[in-house]
């Protein structure tokens, strides 16, 4: 596990979502645009990934189901708007009728062979982000997953592996 600690919070019509990886940037931008990568991590704790469609390119999406450890089925779509590798991801994030419920942009810095991640996700609206706050848990869902992730890439980058 890492020693950086994942820091979350809303401001304005946004979630930001902020950590420092111990892995190289190029690795941390694979496990967001490999499919097997992002079964592995992706969603809040207890949370698995189905998935039936992907394309990271502009234009291009994802489609997928996010399966809770209750058995809820959550079906998902990610179109991706921009895809300039290994510093930028910028996607719309929504379900099958409703693409754009909020757009994030993720940017990858590189820090001497740490990776800093900065993702914001901005709704369209104050009260759909107080929503997604207050009825899914959207900032501790959020750390949830970027500390999953976390524990990906450094294991991946590990010299162990």
């Amino acid at each position: 596990m890492s020693a950086f600690n994942t820091e979350a919070y809303v401001e304005q019509q946004e979630i930001v979502v902020k950590r420092t990886f111990r892995a190289p940037r190029e690795l941390v931008f694979d496990a967001f645009t490999d499919p097997n990568h992002l079964a592995m991590w992706w969603g809040p704790i207890g949370f698995s990934t189905t998935t039936s469609r992907f394309e990271a390119r502009p234009n291009g999406q994802w489609e997928y189901v996010m399966h809770g450890p209750d058995g809820t089925a959550y079906p998902n779509l990610i179109t991706y708007r921009e895809v300039v590798r290994p510093e930028r991801l910028v996607y719309s994030h929504g379900e099958p009728g409703d693409e754009e419920q909020f757009r994030v942009t993720v940017t990858l810095e590189d820090r001497n062979g740490d990776t800093a991640l900065s993702m914001h996700s901005r709704f369209r609206s104050a009260e759909q982000l107080r929503q997604a706050v207050e009825n899914y848990g959207a900032v501790e869902g959020g750390k949830q997953t970027i500390a999953r992730l976390a524990e990906l890439v450094e294991r991946l980058a590990s010299p162990k592996n």
